[in-house]
């Protein structure tokens, strides 16, 4: 499965959720690459060279390194992709090299969130720079003798999250009506506890991969 949403949706507390209950690997395009460079995989080693010369890793490339993930022992259960693809060529590319491998995705999970709650789950974060534990304004207020020094970072300034919002909308967006055409899409109403949310994920995957087992 793929794993899909805008920036604060949740996507990293429910990835967590699901590869534990699923007993699947989390395929992070971000993880994966530093671990393909760490492991000087000839991949690896490619992706590399366009980072130190500060490009983008192109998008063959990291196909490849996928290509290459999913077919270690871990995967053989099946897998979750989060972090690519990020835009809709993107997308096709990894359906077609996919359909090469004999690789057949069961679900994009998208996650839906309205842009105004992702505003106040971003914008409301705030942390301790000395323990660096995360608080939020509104959901998870820290006590009060330490609000004065509680640091936001600079992309959780309103400015930035419409910027980042923007970004997901013009780039990301097109891929859902990709993936809903092939009818693996499944939306997700991402608002709510974490708890709730997982189990509407659960819910919708049921009739795809099967429930999981009591035990998971």
């Amino acid at each position: 499965m793929i794993l899909v949403g805008p920036p604060g949706a949740g996507k990293g507390t429910q990835a967590a959720r699901l590869i534990d209950t699923y007993q699947i690997p989390h395929i992070s395009s971000g993880d994966m690459l530093r671990a393909a460079v760490k492991e000087g995989t000839a991949l690896g080693l490619q992706a590399d060279s366009y980072m130190k010369g500060g490009h983008l890793v192109p998008d063959d490339v990291v196909i490849g390194m996928i290509l290459e993930r999913i077919q270690k022992p871990d995967c053989a259960h099946g897998f979750m992709l989060d972090g690519f693809p990020r835009t809709r060529p993107q997308a096709e590319a990894l359906d077609t090299a996919l359909r090469g491998a004999q690789v057949e995705l069961d679900a994009v999970v998208l996650l839906e969130v309205p842009d105004q709650l992702i505003v106040d789950r971003i914008t409301g974060r705030r942390s301790d720079p000395d323990t660096g534990t995360i608080y939020h304004l509104t959901f998870s207020p820290p006590p009060a003798e330490l609000l004065a020094k509680l640091v936001q970072r600079k992309d959780d300034t309103a400015e930035a999250v419409a910027t980042r919002l923007a970004k997901y909308h013009s780039e990301t967006g097109p891929i859902v009506p990709f993936y809903d055409g092939m009818n693996i899409l499944r939306r997700v109403d991402g608002v709510g506890e974490p708890d709730v949310v997982t189990t509407r994920i659960i819910a919708v995957l049921g009739p795809v991969v099967g429930r999981p087992s009591p035990g998971a």
